[in-house]
């Protein structure tokens, strides 16, 4: 064997280790249909958004817009900015993270782990404040020669998910009938889509938005769920491509956290409380799809950064989120 020519299991950054996350296959009654997560909790910072965070720091530099000795700005609810902070720690660059209390306190302990300043916006309720998270973002990065990343506008951040595509062929060809993921930016599930409907088009695309945010339609008001979806007083980012998608569907804050929460007590699946939003979708899809079918969820985030939210019994109780009748109907789909 000609060893010279075998990638070495030894890397020398830790950005080295993204992707080729893990397939798993979901253990669900309805025999005939092939429920698979793509597990992107095994990214570094344990979410799919290190993609882009490195797609968007990569390309900055290709372009001249990020110099050695650099400063990153980004209005973020939690996992691009820890994405961007390990980014800027392996590269040298100064990391500010606009940020508000919505953000689970863990994500923004780990930003801060990294190295990252946090300027904090909004008022202590934790609501979520994304208009002015934007707003000054553009302020600092404006004020002090800094590069603002602008996550939801960035083409980078589309960009970043062809290698998740290619994941997905590699391991599957054209055996995917159903591409199932949450709707924030947009960029990992229209990124993901675009490059994979090239090789697969036949393809049906659903994404899924938390009750309460307006990418879909219909009213506006509060939701939960972090880093998904686009709240009534924000605008919806450039990289939304309703062309692609060919079903929007609203997820509840209990649909979400209770089937998150079923999932780590039954399974042993230890996932962020969107993509417990995101696996309910594919569950009911599941119901209805041809016999043969496989779907592929994009599960994003994984559970450790909600610990004292969706996990703690207290915290469900006080935001009257708990729902026994959904744990009922989990163990109608799950065996």
């Amino acid at each position: 064997m000609n060893m010279t020519s075998t990638p070495s299991p030894i890397k020398s950054r830790i950005s080295q280790l993204i992707g080729n996350t893990p397939l798993l296959e979901l253990p669900i009654k309805v025999t005939q249909v092939r429920l698979l997560l793509k597990m992107e909790l095994f990214n570094p910072t344990g979410t799919a958004k290190i993609r882009m965070a490195r797609q968007m720091v990569d390309e900055a530099e290709a372009q001249g817009k990020l110099r050695p000795g650099g400063w990153i700005v980004e209005s973020t609810s939690g996992n691009t900015g820890l994405g961007l902070a390990l980014i800027a720690a392996e590269r040298g660059y100064k990391f500010t993270a606009v940020v508000d209390k919505h953000a689970s306190a863990d994500k923004l302990y780990a930003m801060q782990a990294l190295g990252a300043e946090l300027h904090y916006v909004g008022g202590a309720d934790g609501a979520l404040a994304t208009a002015d998270r934007d707003a000054t973002a553009a302020r600092i990065a404006r004020e002090n020669g800094a590069y603002w990343t602008e996550q939801h506008n960035n083409p980078a951040n589309a960009n970043a998910y062809v290698q998740l595509a290619d994941e997905l062929y590699y391991a599957l060809g054209d055996q995917i009938q159903y591409l199932v993921g949450a709707v924030g930016t947009g960029g990992s599930l229209c990124g993901t889509a675009r490059a994979l409907k090239q090789q697969v088009p036949a393809l049906q695309v659903v994404g899924v938005e938390p009750v309460g945010s307006i990418i879909f339609g219909g009213p506006g008001s509060d939701y939960y769920q972090s880093g998904t979806g686009t709240p009534q007083e924000a605008e919806i980012g450039d990289l939304i491509d309703y062309d692609i998608i060919d079903s929007g569907q609203k997820v509840s804050d209990t649909q979400a956290f209770e089937t998150a929460r079923y999932l780590a007590r039954h399974c042993g699946i230890f996932v962020g409380g969107s993509a417990g939003g995101v696996i309910y979708q594919a569950l009911q899809l599941s119901k209805s799809v041809p016999q043969g079918s496989t779907i592929v969820i994009l599960v994003c985030d994984g559970g450790e950064k909600y610990v004292h939210t969706v996990f703690n019994d207290q915290w469900m109780k006080n935001k009257n989120l708990l729902d026994q009748q959904i744990t009922e109907e989990l163990n109608e789909l799950l065996s």
